[in-house]
């Protein structure tokens, strides 16, 4: 918060780390930005349509090598169950991905 421009946004999505963060609501006045949460579920909920239309767009970007997620981690399918440990535990950054063949 201490860098945020002038009526920037500091956008929430999701709580990985285990805890919803909170913000001084007044700093956000005395700065004059905002603050705007996304709750990714309530939109598959009430909105699938725009679900399945970000979803394509995002596709579309990642085929046009416009975006590219960050993959920490490539493991072999058999240490699954490790794996989904590891991001349970929110011991993980980035995606980790599970390769049938390694």
């Amino acid at each position: 918060t201490k860098c945020i421009a002038f009526e920037g946004r500091i956008l929430i999505i999701g709580f990985a780390g285990g805890q919803i963060q909170s913000a001084a609501l007044n700093h956000a006045l005395v700065k004059n930005y905002s603050i705007v949460g996304l709750h990714w579920g309530l939109y598959d909920e009430r909105r699938p349509d725009l679900v399945e239309q970000c979803t394509s767009e995002l596709l579309e970007l990642y085929e046009e090598r416009k975006i590219a997620p960050y993959i920490s981690r490539r493991l072999p399918l058999a240490q699954a169950a490790d794996a989904l440990g590891e991001v349970a535990a929110g011991r993980t950054t980035g995606k980790t991905v599970l390769v049938a063949r390694m």
